[in-house]
């Protein structure tokens, strides 16, 4: 529905083309649900040229290439699914999408700071990465997105890989 249909202008006739057969409205309802899947998968390759800059990998094999690409899917579909996550069941435990290690890692980096309460759903996990990332966390700030989830979850590895070196070192 456009703004003039709104405002008492002419509505707009939305038509999506298809070269997939459509005889009856449920086929047509199921071409439909395809392509508003599109979005997601646009958001999908956002992460992976923005966060992974993969466009950016200067390999001369293509067999390289094809396994750097995998990783970085890999990354970024975790990425994706965080946010998606976050939005769509914030009070879930944060173990249905970060491991142990990575839980205790963002309860030490909070622990830090004072009068923050005790983290205890996915969503505010979430928070504390994009937090990371650069996310405000303002009162008016809408939920944290993919990109400040990526850099804060670039963030948190650096750290973690620093905590376990540590950890090696001292013993």
């Amino acid at each position: 529905m456009s703004v003039e249909h709104l405002k008492g202008g002419p509505p707009i006739d939305w038509r999506l083309i298809t070269d997939l057969p459509v005889t009856t409205p449920a086929e047509a309802i199921e071409k439909l649900d395809w392509y508003a899947q599109r979005w997601k998968i646009e958001l999908f390759h956002k992460i992976l040229k923005s966060g992974c800059r993969a466009e950016d990998a200067r390999l001369r094999t293509a067999d390289r290439l094809v396994n750097l690409i995998a990783i970085f899917c890999i990354l970024s579909w975790r990425i994706f699914w965080m946010t998606m996550i976050n939005r769509a069941a914030p009070s879930a435990s944060p173990r249905l999408a970060l491991t142990d290690d990575e839980i205790v890692l963002i309860d030490h980096l909070v622990a830090s700071r004072k009068k923050v309460p005790r983290l205890r759903t996915i969503s505010d996990y979430l928070y504390e990465i994009a937090r990371l990332g650069g996310y405000l966390a303002r009162a008016n700030d809408p939920s944290p997105g993919n990109i400040v989830i990526w850099r804060g979850w670039t963030r948190l590895m650096d750290i973690k890989i620093g905590a376990n070196a540590i950890r090696k070192t001292c013993g």
